[in-house]
């Protein structure tokens, strides 16, 4: 059945796969949208209900793709299920397959369509069928493609967090570089702007960094010989980092002495952990409250650092999901949700791990645990 001819009635996958077979003589975009709502009606309300939403969806589906698809375009719906599936058959005006510009935008199209239709949550995705690998298996087609939706969005929204956080200390460097560019300004307050707006560059440093963390762009981490970095010069770097924001709030740091050791992680990355760490307890602590880091060297093999804030806490339900990425435990301080994400991906790379429980001062505690040194380098 063609796009042109719906009427709230659709082809089921089989038959859509076996007619996609027919006319994909080279790769085609495959579109697929999914409705989880349907299935969480089926569980709470009954099939019924369930089968009266999946008709209105279909419903909204074959609108959508009218309106956005060429004729000779395919369509597909297994009734009972959540999932709508549509392939770009036609060529582009210009006479070439359907690009992935292409997918995207017919994808986005439909499905701002359908939601506006439904008000129910759409989740996209689009793939590449490829007759020679895919034929008689449509199934694997559809799981691949919403997984790569899930993928881009993710990557969408890791992106889009992170420009936000780049623009905060941009203009906080900017301004305070616009002011002591003027005149009238006493040497005291000239060497505060200066130290803060070098504390906003390390800052701005810091999320360069976890950008290529986290988008596993810096390849050589994995391949480069186990690193070494002292605890003690770490702790002091946290610390100046942090200053600026938990003066601004009036939050004192308290940081226990540590040795001259080394840990197995270079020194760059176990300061932006710290960092990470302390910034977010001077964060959701008391105003005019404390903040302070233990270190415990009672194991041989191991470090333990503890950063402890006198805040509210972090409910249970909330402490694995706060180290996802994009994810934050329910507050109302700001953050992107990237750093904890990024403290763990650090910590597991180096051989350790971070958890978090209740602080003794009542806040949350972050437990970093980190396997000492085993061997002779230099120490960063």
């Amino acid at each position: 059945m063609h796009a042109a001819e719906l009427r709230g009635l659709l082809p089921r996958l089989d038959a859509f796969e076996r007619r996609l077979a027919q006319l994909a003589h080279e790769p085609r975009p495959v579109l697929v949208v999914r409705l989880p709502e349907l299935e969480r009606v089926a569980w709470r309300r009954g099939l019924r209900a369930a089968r009266t939403l999946e008709r209105a969806a279909t419903a909204a589906f074959s609108t959508a793709v009218s309106r956005v698809l060429r004729t000779d375009d395919l369509v597909a719906h297994d009734g009972g299920s959540d999932v709508f599936v549509a392939a770009l058959i036609v060529p582009t005006r210009d006479g070439n397959v359907p690009a992935p510009v292409d997918a995207r935008s017919a994808l986005a199209r439909i499905a701002a369509t359908m939601e506006a239709a439904t008000r129910l949550e759409v989740r996209t995705g689009w793939t590449s069928y490829n007759r020679a690998t895919d034929m008689g298996a449509i199934e694997p087609v559809v799981e691949r493609a919403l997984v790569r939706g899930a993928q881009e969005r993710e990557r969408y929204a890791f992106f889009s967090s992170l420009g936000h956080e780049l623009r905060t200390p941009l203009s906080s460097i900017r301004g305070y570089l616009e002011t002591l560019l003027g005149d009238g300004i006493d040497a005291s307050t000239r060497e505060r702007f200066v130290r803060i707006a070098y504390n906003e560059s390390l800052r701005l440093s810091r999320l360069v960094e976890g950008m290529f963390e986290i988008s596993l762009l810096d390849l050589h981490a994995a391949f480069a010989a186990p690193a070494i970095g002292s605890l003690a010069h770490a702790l002091q770097a946290a610390h100046d980092a942090c200053s600026a924001n938990a003066a601004a709030r009036g939050v004192g740091i308290a940081i226990e002495d540590a040795p001259a050791l080394g840990v197995g992680i270079d020194g760059d990355r176990l300061t932006l952990v710290l960092v990470n760490l302390i910034d977010n307890a001077v964060k959701h602590g008391r105003p005019g409250g404390g903040v302070f880091v233990g270190v415990d060297l009672t194991n041989p093999r191991l470090v333990r650092v503890s950063v402890d804030d006198d805040g509210t806490g972090i409910v249970a339900a909330d402490r694995e999901r706060v180290f996802t990425l994009g994810e934050r435990g329910a507050t109302s301080a700001e953050g992107s949700g990237i750093g904890l994400a990024l403290v763990r991906l650090m910590l597991e790379r180096a051989g350790g791990r971070v958890e978090l429980e209740e602080s003794p001062l009542g806040g949350a505690r972050f437990l970093v645990t980190l396997p000492r040194a085993t061997t002779v380098g230099l120490v960063t």
